[in-house]
């Protein structure tokens, strides 16, 4: 007999196609776990953490010492775990993070290693601003910095730019490399109180997440818009008109496809495909 697949927001119903109709199974995608303890949370983040940096390193977002992601750390809620400053995406392992107090100090309990201190004043500060944001990414990819020079939020152009509809923000005030608590706050306030990405003009790109799968997510995926953006621009300047979606269409869309639990498990295909690839090596 023959089955018929169907997908209902992120249920997966299993229905055999006779009549009448007959459910017969019901399958859930797996979304966010919880924990016993803190501890337990704690090294699923961590996890996490350096799969999402190795991802990075794989989509070529290296930029010598530049990018960071902090994630906030459940043990104690106002330190911060971060990538160290002198290693590449590509070989970061669960025992190479650093854990980070609120004054910028490295604790005991994570990997003695340099952090980037531009990173630590953008991020503490996005922290500080959003409590209920667990993680903050940024780094130097190439068709965000590209866009990033027009000081301009994306349009919404194809189904994907819903993501970032009413969902980005734009710091036009690029005051070279971050070196002070008062540039980092000034980034947290154009983000504003709501959206999850924003564009650093003449800089790049910045995410934030529920999860550090989310921020990153967000990242790569607006990473991709900035390019299809640029495309379309240099198409349009050619007299090709372009045509946006409308705002009753990008709003239904975006109330379709961006939701935190969603994005996480977008980002969980490039998990496991990274446990294959290194044989989980940065779970090391």
């Amino acid at each position: 007999m023959d089955r018929l697949y169907v997908s209902t927001n992120i249920d997966c119903r299993w229905l055999i196609s006779s009549y009448p109709i007959k459910l017969i199974e019901t399958i859930q995608l797996k979304a966010v776990p919880s924990f016993n303890s803190p501890y337990e949370e704690r090294e699923w983040i961590k996890a996490h953490m350096a799969a999402a940096l190795r991802y990075w390193g794989k989509m070529g977002f290296g930029e010598g010492i530049a990018g960071h992601i902090t994630v906030r750390d459940p043990v104690f809620p106002d330190h911060y775990w971060m990538n160290p400053f002198d290693e590449h995406f590509s070989t970061i392992t669960k025992s190479m993070l650093v854990l980070v107090d609120p004054d910028g100090y490295v604790s005991p309990e994570g990997a003695q290693a340099p952090i980037n201190a531009a990173g630590f004043y953008i991020h503490s500060s996005i922290h500080k601003a959003r409590p209920e944001v667990k993680a903050a990414a940024h780094c130097h990819s190439i068709h965000g910095k590209a866009w990033s020079v027009f000081g301009r939020p994306i349009d919404m152009l194809v189904q994907d730019s819903c993501l970032f509809y009413n969902n980005q923000s734009v710091y036009k005030n690029f005051g070279g490399v971050v070196l002070s608590h008062e540039e980092g706050a000034n980034i947290a306030k154009a983000l504003g109180p709501k959206s999850k990405a924003c564009i650093l003009q003449n800089h790049g790109l910045l995410t934030l997440g529920d999860t550090v799968d989310e921020a990153v997510y967000l990242f790569g995926a607006l990473d991709r818009l900035c390019h299809v953006q640029l495309m379309v621009e240099a198409a349009a300047a050619n007299n090709i008109p372009k045509t946006l979606i409308s705002e009753e269409d990008a709003e239904f869309t975006a109330n379709s496809i961006n939701e935190a639990r969603r994005n996480y498990i977008k980002f969980q295909l490039e998990y496991k495909l990274l446990l294959q690839e290194t044989q989980g090596a940065f779970l090391q």
